[in-house]
């Protein structure tokens, strides 16, 4: 096999945020784990994210063949995700002279989010022999859009523009569900053959099930409390607030169950009137349900911290609006910890097939605190469930994933 040397580009937002506990999400997990996939195959990957901070090393070695570039583009500063656009040539222009100042090509440009694709086309410019370019869009602003709630969750028709241009001029696409697939194929008239449908890995050494009681002391849980946990951004597409009136249903229905809600994600580092508007809004209703003593926010936490948070949890849930695929979902699962999430993840399609009951609608409370209460009272289905869903999970451990795309690479 013939070593590759591919550019993953994550421009907006850095791979190594998630090692460093900082808010983040599933695409940076994705985008580092993929590539220490990519290296332990054999191949060369180096990283190109945004300098966000003056303190930012050019380069980062974070293992033999795998390196994270920070480009110089705008200032150096965290700079608002739709006012980076403006700065795209910038950064495609400091890769080139970086690519040449090393000697060295690339055979592979692999892009995360809409505007590391921008950053592709930008590069291929000109070139008399094109670098093929892979797209993965991880969300998609039309699905975005058709689940908002209103006109501020709305995505700008400038990135609409550019997904489209996209779909037409990247040499493929990878997209984690076949649900995704079809809004590529139906919002955005993208050509089926140039769409693969590879679900993300995990990596099943670290995410493993462990003891639940050596878990909950690790993370200063009591014994005997139910943990229900929620892990990811705090933003509204999450659908956090439905949680909390399932929470509300189930403690005035079985106050007997001691269920509990942990809410892993957000910055709690500061006093409250510092939170952000999100937090502040979920803290209100947490005060108004009178379940403020039940419903804890622990904060963002990193990579290497989580598993004992999924192992000390007896379920995870995922009430996401719109997830295309949902990691945390596939991390708890290789857990061994049962997963409730809603029609529209993709993680949805993997679960689906076996257990529907753990598959919830958007906006349905009562839903949700009944299938809340039948993982917490049927141990026997629990037990059943988790080795399921662990066995599915280790199908998809990062060695077995990452042949696929690499597949797509050609």
């Amino acid at each position: 096999m013939k070593q590759k040397h591919i550019a993953m580009i994550s421009y907006h937002t850095c791979p190594l945020a998630s090692e460093e506990g900082k808010e983040t999400g599933g695409m940076n997990v994705y985008v580092l784990e993929l590539s220490k996939a990519l290296v332990a195959q054999g191949h060369k990957v180096d990283m190109f994210t945004r300098c966000s901070h003056v303190s930012n090393p050019h380069i980062v070695i974070i293992q033999p063949n795998l390196r994270l570039i920070h480009v110089k583009a705008g200032p150096s500063e965290n700079v608002p995700k739709k006012k980076l656009i403006v700065y795209i040539p910038e950064f495609a222009n400091a890769m080139q002279q970086f690519s040449i100042s090393e000697n060295s090509h690339y055979d592979v440009y692999h892009c995360h989010y809409y505007l590391s694709g921008l950053i592709g086309l930008e590069l291929n410019k000109g070139q008399s022999v094109r670098t093929p370019l892979i797209m993965s869009f991880h969300t998609l602003a039309l699905m975005k859009n058709l689940v908002a709630r209103d006109e501020l969750e709305k995505e700008e028709i400038v990135r609409i523009t550019a997904e489209t241009l996209l779909t037409e001029q990247v040499d493929y696409m990878i997209v984690p569900s076949v649900s995704e697939m079809n809004y590529l194929e139906y919002l955005y008239h993208a050509i089926p053959s140039k769409i693969t449908v590879i679900p993300p890995g995990v990596d099943t050494n670290l995410f493993k099930p462990g003891d639940k009681n050596m878990a909950k002391d690790k993370i200063g849980a009591q014994k005997d409390e139910n943990i229900i946990l929620f892990v990811g951004r705090i933003e509204p597409l999450k659908g956090l607030d439905m949680l909390l009136y399932a929470m509300k249903v189930l403690v005035v229905k079985h106050p007997e169950i001691k269920a509990c809600l942990w809410i892993v994600g957000g910055d709690v580092s500061q006093k409250q009137e510092a939170w952000s508007k999100q937090l502040k809004m979920l803290q209100q209703i947490r005060e108004v349900l009178g379940i403020t003593t039940l419903v804890k926010f622990v904060g963002q936490k990193t990579q290497h911290e989580l598993p004992d948070y999924y192992n000390a949890s007896e379920m995870v849930v995922m009430p996401s609006h719109y997830e295309s695929f949902g990691m945390v979902s596939l991390e708890a699962m290789a857990c061994g910890v049962p997963v409730i999430t809603t029609n529209v993840a993709g993680i949805s399609q993997l679960i689906d097939k076996t257990h529907a009951s753990l598959i919830t609608s958007v906006n349905n409370p009562l839903l949700l605190e009944t299938q809340i209460k039948y993982l917490l009272t049927d141990s026997k289905s629990h037990a059943q469930i988790s080795q399921e869903l662990l066995s599915k999970a280790r199908e998809l451990d990062w060695s077995k994933v990452v042949k696929k795309i690499i597949a797509v690479y050609g």
